[in-house]
């Protein structure tokens, strides 16, 4: 088995051999999606594109629920390469494999089944209700592969290993891309063309990654391990509370959706271009939070506590740096960046309008939730990513979805406000980290 430990050397250096190829493989993927939306507003108006922003948001929740729920893998995996128990990775990938792959089966049927009900809890706008329940049933029929392609990833998070899935990854992009424009394009096939090429693609991307994992990790897949039940509480007890912590939060973007979509299609359309660009411009903090998770668990799994927090301080600096960067430019390039996903129909105007708005404000929670992912990921790391959930779910019932539905109210003809309701929640969850960090210094060798 080749993986790739992180309990000695400069820190730095180890953080950016994990984080930089991750950061690229989340590009990829998030590229899936950014293609969808772009090549759909070439050659479609506002309501293709608002079925491919509500549709393609409801899979980015659903994306990042389950690879929160991975993590308790990713964490488990860690510490075993940290102690240099090779039967206990065995024994966690396997036990991965099984847990994941009936929670796979379950969440296809159970979405196929309620797609409509999903539509109408979103009120997506009339004439975007077929485009979208397309793309929907589509996606959901594609569950497997997105539920695969996370559990991969993060076995590989879990060994040290995140080049091979960058090259896997990359493959799959470019024939995502191809898909996109052939089916969107020529075929005419609008928002159901676009959700059929992101299916596809990152099915090649799962069978690839497999055989990369089975090729170069082989002591992973002996025969003689089986599901542990154990490893199994083990995984949930980690992954769970991370879930629903990336669960609630995607609900706070849906709500903020459904109140965007009552306004109109061209705010709905605003809304679901900004959330896009700022689902990339996050790709530094969550590379981050998987960064300091996979080396914290590490060290944690040697006894090296205090390489632990240096990791978490260091993980801190980057995305409030990086976040400090986008917060600046994003003022005056706001409108050229929502404009370059709109091309068709008369309100161009007023989408790029509300989407410059609404990027304005959002984007300085780049600074703030970059910090918060970093510590969610070291709590992940010694087991308590309870304390996640509570910081997350405090700031959600607070700001996040208040701040939203009060900035609708007070201030319908603007979203500048609106944009603000995001970063203030993040704020507070910095605040809760601290403490909990603190309070509980014990956890950590403090």
């Amino acid at each position: 088995m080749q993986e790739n430990t992180f309990t000695q050397g400069n820190i730095v250096r180890g953080m950016l051999r994990f984080s930089v190829p991750y950061l690229i493989t989340c590009f990829l993927q998030t590229f899936y999606g950014m293609a969808d939306l772009f090549i759909v507003g070439q050659f479609n108006a506002a309501a293709s594109i608002t079925a491919v922003s509500v549709g393609s948001q409801l899979m980015h929740m659903l994306t990042v629920v389950i690879a929160g729920f991975a993590m308790g893998s990713t964490v488990l995996i860690a510490r075993s390469v940290g102690a240099g128990d090779r039967q206990g990775i065995a024994g966690a990938v396997s036990t991965t494999f099984a847990v994941f792959g009936a929670l796979a089966v379950g969440l296809t049927a159970l979405l196929l089944a309620l797609t409509f009900p999903i539509i109408q809890l979103l009120k997506v706008p009339a004439e975007a209700v077929p485009e979208a329940a397309s793309y929907m049933r589509i996606c959901f029929a594609g569950v497997l592969f997105i539920t695969a392609y996370n559990v991969v990833s993060a076995v590989f998070r879990g060994l040290g290993d995140t080049r091979r899935p960058m090259y896997y990854v990359a493959a799959a992009g470019i024939i995502n891309v191809g898909l996109d424009w052939l089916l969107v394009g020529p075929l005419g096939m609008g928002a159901a063309g676009a959700a059929a090429a992101t299916v596809v693609s990152q099915g090649i991307s799962v069978l690839l990654g497999l055989i990369a994992l089975k090729k170069y990790h082989t002591d992973a897949f002996r025969k003689s391990v089986r599901p542990d039940s154990e490893d199994a509480g083990k995984i949930i007890h980690i992954g769970l509370p991370v879930a629903l912590q990336e669960g609630m939060i995607q609900v706070s973007f849906l709500v903020i959706t459904m109140i965007a979509n009552s306004r109109g299609v061209e705010v709905a359309a605003a809304v679901g271009i900004v959330e896009k660009v700022i689902s990339f411009l996050f790709l530094v903090p969550s590379a981050m939070l998987s960064t300091v998770s996979a080396l914290s668990a590490q060290n944690a799994g040697a006894g090296q506590h205090d390489r632990s927090r240096r990791v978490l301080k260091i993980g801190c600096m980057i995305c409030a740096g990086f976040g400090a960067v986008i917060f600046i430019l994003c003022q005056p390039l706001a409108p050229w960046i929502v404009s370059l996903f709109v091309k068709k129909g008369d309100n161009i105007g007023t989408v790029v309008r509300f989407g410059a708005e609404y990027l304005r404000t959002y984007s300085v929670d780049c600074i703030f939730a970059g910090i918060h992912f970093c510590f969610s990921g070291f709590f992940s790391a010694y087991g308590k990513s309870g304390y996640s959930f509570l910081h997350n779910i405090i700031s959600i019932i607070t700001f996040r979805i208040p701040g939203a539905w009060a900035a609708a109210v007070f201030f319908p003809a603007t979203l500048y406000p609106m944009g603000l309701a995001a970063p203030m929640g993040s704020l507070l969850s910095v605040a809760i980290c601290l403490y909990l960090y603190r309070r509980g210094g014990e956890n950590w060798g403090l």
